[in-house]
């Protein structure tokens, strides 16, 4: 042990020389800033030490045995070190000691029966350690023991009935420990004790009646414990009681009229319980009480008017029972009334006209009840406001005069009620307001621009009211909001580029408005958004890319809107999202592969789409029910209601199509034959009618779309590709068009054939080409390469294809290496095997009028009509 002071000698370590130790009586040396143990304290040196204070320093170790050397010792304070291990048996052969004070240290172990040798003890304190075991029944021969303090420690098993010996008694404190059982009947002996506290124990039983017979007793606390049955009407007997905390049991029966006595109570605490029957009427003479709570018990009937004679009260709670008829209006008359909780009952009629008269009142919840009528009028002027709760109710008036200005109000609740007018201004003169709700009433009218006034606000709920306009762009001046609900109304127009602004929001639910044009961009700046409804709208165009920026999001509903486009592929990046529905749109395209990395979604709703092929292999596409899927192009999967998809047109992991050309000099097969055949007839056709439907082949657009993309957009996409068809992406080149590989930025690739541009009178020549088109577009034939679409225009037309990576067969026969390469049972190998492609049916020759049937060769190996 060391403080600032020190020397070689022991004895001086405490200011005092060896020759004065023996004649010392007192050492005090609390709050000292000593450290260290006390294993070199010179106990042998101090026969004569009668009072030790080490308390409030920074000791730790054990404490040694060798303090029962003191048997002088009267007053002992070792408190708020860090002492640990055991109390030393050794200690009960201090015969003397009257104050044994040993808490907040870390001391363990179980309590030595050997102190129950300390007759002279008065004040027994070890609180704020972590003491275990039983406690020791040899405690109750401590008969002058004033103070008992074991609480904050580990204590299990019973409270010992010996306890009930300890008559001189007055404060036994046994609280926040593990004790059970039941309390013994004895501690009823105990005729000096004033305080006991055995609460946030696991104490069981009922209160026994015996306590009745504390009559000198002022607090009473058994709250959390499992304690049941009724309450003792004995309590009644506790005439100086002034607090009764009985709260957390399982007490049931009614509330002992009894207590209507107890003049000096001021705090009864008797909530979460089991408590039935009515408030007696006898507690309205409890002149003393400040804190009256029965909150969250079975209690029902009218409330008393005489709670209204509670003149002291302060705090009142009856929340969550089962009262009716209406609140007394002599609740107005609370003029200290702080809090006011009546919520969920069964509450009818008006609320109280004269609450907040006195300017006192900081918390009022009436919500779920059956109230009527105006707020009164005392509320408008109430400036103590902090939290206002009045939700679902029937009460009505203008919220744009009922309500004032208040400079602490932080939260205020009046959804589900009658209300109408507009948004008050008064709400921007609430500098501490932090949430706002008025959901469904009839609030009308725009959201004004003050709205941006509100800077301290966290939640926004306005869903459901009659609100219609323009967002006005101040939104963006909310930069705390963390939830904001605008459903449910009529606000139009697009979304202000403002609302991105909100960075810190959380929550965001526009669904049902008339919001339309594009969903902003700058939406994915709201990085911290988990939940977002954007559903039941006018909202056009494609799901923007940035939207894929919220790595939070675990909630995403487009549903009902007007959008269109692609799912974009980056939505495989919401690897947070569990639920998403992006059913009744205008979505097109394939479900992007992408999906499979989103290992959280669970929940999936495509329907009533443009949507086509496979459905990504995940838990959410695979166990959706088909109502999720209906309603689309052409989806395929293992999903009941759903066509599977075929083998050889699987998407691969690329989601491209990949298959191995093969142009044979003749067509063996009978698939082909009927291909031809087929073709042949479509062609006849349309050449014995040339004027059919002329007018629709002839419109003014220069770029057309036939099946899976966006003619237009994959036009710009091509001339961006092919660096406007340059010679180095050139694949192969015919008589009358060169063939280009183009990769577009999804990353599928397309073939693109570019043919010569046609003068301007071969009119028909432009007519035939897109009579051939039509052909094309009509055979469907798994042997015939897919036309995805075409252009035409002055400059040039082209033609887009499916990619076929492997080339024409004709190619790598026309090479010695590869056709040696190619052996016989190679070939066929690919006759059985593999899967040959024709392409450019009939466009490879572009007839003149005077011209016969019969051309020589005119096209791209790999991608040539097959009448050639």
């Amino acid at each position: 042990m060391s403080n600032q002071n020190t020397c070689s000698s022991p004895c001086s370590w405490f200011g005092i020389s060896c020759n004065q130790a023996g004649s010392v009586i007192t050492l005090n040396l609390t709050n000292s800033g000593l450290k260290g143990t006390l294993h070199e304290f010179p106990f042998s040196s101090l026969p004569c030490l009668a009072n030790v204070d080490l308390s409030k320093n920074e000791l730790f170790g054990t404490i040694p045995v060798e303090i029962s050397h003191l048997s002088k010792l009267i007053y002992l304070d070792l408190s708020s070190n860090n002492f640990s291990g055991a109390i030393p048996p050794q200690i009960g052969l201090l015969i003397n000691l009257e104050v044994l004070s040993l808490a907040e240290n870390q001391l363990n172990s179980s309590i030595p029966p050997e102190i129950g040798q300390l007759k002279s003890l008065t004040d027994l304190t070890l609180y704020a350690n972590n003491l275990r075991g039983s406690i020791p029944a040899s405690l109750g021969n401590l008969s002058n023991l004033f103070y008992l303090y074991l609480n904050d420690n580990v204590f299990l098993n019973s409270i010992p009935a010996s306890l009930g010996d300890l008559s001189n008694l007055a404060y036994l404190a046994l609280y926040d420990n593990q004790l059970s059982a039941s309390i013994p009947p004895e501690i009823g002996n105990l005729s000096n004790l004033v305080e006991l506290d055995v609460s946030n124990n696991s104490l069981t039983g009922p209160i026994p009646y015996s306590i009745g017979n504390l009559e000198k007793l002022t607090l009473l606390r058994m709250f959390k414990n499992q304690l049941c049955c009724s309450i003792p009407p004995e309590i009644g007997n506790l005439k100086y009681l002034k607090f009764l905390d009985l709260h957390r049991n399982n007490l049931s029966g009614s509330i002992p009229t009894s207590l209507g006595v107890l003049s000096f109570l001021a705090f009864l605490h008797l909530y979460d319980n089991l408590l039935s029957g009515t408030i007696p009427e006898e507690l309205g003479n409890l002149k003393s009480i400040i804190h009256l709570v029965l909150s969250t018990n079975q209690l029902n009937g009218i409330v008393p008017i005489s709670l209204g004679n509670l003149s002291k009260l302060e705090v009142l709670f009856l929340r969550d029972n089962q009262f009716s008829g209406p609140i007394p209006q002599e609740i107005g008359n609370l003029t200290k009334l702080v809090v006011l909780e009546l919520d969920t009952n069964h509450f009818t009629g008006f609320l109280p006209q004269n609450l907040c008269q006195s300017g006192s009142l900081q918390n009022f919840s009436a919500f779920d009840n059956h109230l009527i009528g105006p707020i009164p009028k005392t509320l408008r002027t109430c400036m103590s406001l902090i939290r206002v709760r009045l939700e679902q109710n029937q009460l009505f008036g203008n919220i744009s005069e009922d309500f004032g200005a208040y400079r602490n109000l932080q939260y205020m609740d009046l959804s589900y009620n009658r209300f109408y007018g507009e948004i008050s201004h008064n709400w921007s003169r609430c500098p501490q307001l932090g949430t706002l709700r008025i959901a469904r009433n009839s609030i009308g009218g725009g959201i004004p621009p003050i709205i941006g006034n509100f800077t301290q606000l966290h939640v926004l709920d306005l869903s459901y009211n009659r609100l219609v306009g323009k967002l006005p762009k101040e939104f963006g001046k909310l930069i705390s909001l963390l939830k904001l609900k605008l459903n449910g109304n009529q606000l139009s127009s697009d979304i202000p580029l403002e609302l991105g602004s909100l960075t810190n929001l959380e929550y965001l639910d526009l669904s049902s408005n008339r919001f339309d044009k594009s969903i902003p961009k700058n939406i994915g700046n709201l990085w911290k958004l988990n939940f977002l409804n954007m559903s039941n709208n006018k909202f056009s165009h494609d799901i923007p890319v940035e939207m894929c920026n919220l790595s939070h999001l675990s909630q995403l509903d487009l549903s009902h809107n007007w959008l269109d486009g692609k799912i974009p592929s980056q939505i495989g990046d919401l690897q947070s999202l569990e639920m998403l529905n992006f059913s009744h749109n205008n979505l097109f395209g394939f479900i992007p592969i992408t999906f499979e990395k989103m290992r959280g979604l669970s929940y999936v709703d495509i329907s009533y789409n443009k949507l086509e092929g496979p459905l990504p292999n995940t838990k959410a596409f695979q166990d959706a029910h088909v109502e999720a899927l209906l309603g689309n192009k052409g989806l395929c999967g293992n999903v009941t209601g759903l066509q599977p998809c075929m083998v050889g047109k699987q998407v691969s992991k690329m989601g491209h199509k990949i298959f191995l050309l093969i142009i044979f000099p003749l067509f063996g097969t009978l698939s082909l034959v009927l291909a031809f055949l087929g073709i042949f007839l479509i062609l006849q056709r349309n050449r014995k009618h040339p004027h059919t439907n002329q007018e629709n082949n002839m419109h003014n657009e220069k770029v057309f779309s036939i099946s899976t993309f966006d003619g237009r957009a994959m036009y710009k996409e091509i001339i961006e590709s092919t660096q406007g068809f340059d010679a180095i992406f050139c694949i192969g080149k015919g008589g009358h068009g060169t063939v280009y590989k183009a990769t577009l930025t999804s990353g599928k690739i397309v073939a693109v054939k570019k043919l010569q541009s046609l003068c301007d009178g071969e009119i028909v020549q432009q007519k035939e080409f897109f009579n051939e088109i039509r052909a094309l577009t009509e055979i469907r034939h798994r042997n015939i390469i897919k036309l995805h679409g075409f252009c035409s225009q002055s400059q040039h037309s082209i033609l887009i294809y499916e990619y076929l990576e492997r080339g024409s067969l004709a190619t790598i026969m026309s090479g010695n290496g590869e056709a040696k390469e190619l052996d016989w049972n190679k070939r066929v190998n690919i006759i059985k095997e593999y899967e040959a492609h024709v392409s450019d049916f009939g466009i490879a020759k572009l007839l003149n009028q005077d011209s016969s049937n019969w051309t020589s060769l005119a096209g791209t190996y790999g991608y040539v009509a097959p009448d050639n």
